[in-house]
């Protein structure tokens, strides 16, 4: 019992002092090793998010190119069908207009002296891809408008993979619906009464 006291009475304030000091500086040094760890770990994960992003943005990117350089060089041929004759075709159309703020970007615009076709090409488009479309003939409309092009203005979608409520969809809205199928373009048109002129 005595060496008991005697071994509680070394314990005094600056022992407890000084073991909590200890304690708590390896509890500091423990802590700014940890958020270290924390930081170099977050700009990792940063570092490897940003690297994918621009990978999947250039993948994207060059997809979209072999998608549109599959659909391009038949698009004049293939709607003959449909009594189109169209003498001329433009890729990547960029109309800027800020004096009426009319901003519209068309993948191919097809056109001849009597109507013009806007095709919109994904390799996999989606609802909101045609709402999109519907948007930008109705500012190619406007565009046309303001500079005197009296012209009927068609609209189309293309895709390497179309699902089947994305192109009853499209036709809805009135636009052809292009699709690759082997070396082939196939082209559904919508119903007379739904095909649509801006």
């Amino acid at each position: 019992m005595e060496a008991q006291i005697q071994h509680n009475s070394d314990l005094n304030f600056e022992k407890v002092w000084a073991m909590f000091q200890e304690t708590d500086q390896k509890f500091r040094e423990s802590d700014r090793k940890f958020q270290e760890d924390m930081k170099k770990s977050r700009e990792e994960n940063d570092r490897q998010i940003k690297e994918t992003r621009k990978f999947l943005s250039e993948l994207g990117q060059k997809l979209g190119s072999v998608v549109e350089h599959m659909f391009i060089p038949n698009l004049h041929k293939n709607f003959h069908q449909f009594g189109y004759t169209f003498g001329k075709s433009s890729a990547n159309v960029l109309i800027q207009d800020r004096v009426h703020q009319i901003h519209a970007e068309v993948d191919v615009f097809l056109e001849n002296g009597d109507c013009a076709m806007a095709v919109e090409i994904k390799t996999q488009p989606n609802n909101n891809d045609i709402r999109d479309h519907v948007e930008r003939m109705e500012k190619l409309r406007q565009w046309a408008d303001l500079h005197d092009d009296k012209r009927q203005l068609y609209g189309a979608v293309a895709g390497a993979i179309i699902p089947d409520n994305v192109r009853d969809y499209a036709l809805k809205q009135g636009f052809y619906v292009i699709e690759q199928s082997a070396d082939t373009l196939n082209i559904l048109a919508p119903d007379e009464a739904k095909l649509r002129v801006w």
